[in-house]
């Protein structure tokens, strides 16, 4: 384990030792909210990074290929959290099984809980949204339409302990509705 991983196990565990001692048999439950890894899955400008701010920000670390810039530094940030049984949210778009698969499968053999949240959005709405962006955020249109090509509603059977659907109703505030098979796909439109 690196000092770095060793400096953030330090407390957190000192703090878990203390609760599960006293809470007797809430151990299990303890550890097993302790290790959770969020999955976001959806095309830019679909509300995941303000979704992350709403609802996990105090909660999870977020990892995100925009921020670390390199998959090899990535992948450091993730297998340290690994590591140090830290949650975190993945927020890229993660369109594929394939590129889900590569945080599902060491995520689970650590023993952690894998919860997906899929992020239905129609283009036209995702690329109104990116509008707004300015700088670096800003993502061209056929980038947007690249992914969504590339975009694979998930499934259960690919290692998801839960999966969820996210959507804007028509006040604008994000919507969280249990998975369904049969759930529309409303991204497929325009």
């Amino acid at each position: 384990m690196t000092d770095f991983a060793q400096a953030l196990t330090a407390q957190p565990f000192r703090l878990l030792t203390r609760v599960c001692e006293t809470a007797g048999s809430r151990l299990y439950t303890t550890i097993g909210l302790f290790m959770e890894l969020v999955i976001f899955i959806g095309i830019q400008g679909s509300g995941k990074s303000t979704f992350y701010r709403e609802r996990f920000f105090s909660t999870h670390l977020r990892i995100n290929l925009d921020m670390f810039r390199t998959r090899r530094r990535e992948s450091a940030i993730f297998q340290t959290c690994l590591d140090v049984k830290q949650r975190m949210v993945i927020d890229n778009t993660n369109p594929s099984p394939e590129e889900r698969r590569r945080y599902i499968e060491p995520a689970r053999a650590a023993g952690y809980r894998v919860v997906g949240y899929y992020f239905r959005s129609r283009i036209s709405d995702a690329l109104a949204r990116n509008r707004l962006r300015t700088g670096r955020e800003y993502i061209p249109e056929k980038g947007i339409r690249a992914t969504r090509s590339r975009l694979t509603v998930p499934s259960l059977s690919e290692g998801f302990d839960v999966l969820h659907y996210v959507f804007f109703d028509e006040d604008g505030e994000f919507q969280v509705q249990d998975w369904r098979v049969n759930f529309p796909d409303s991204s497929q439109t325009h």
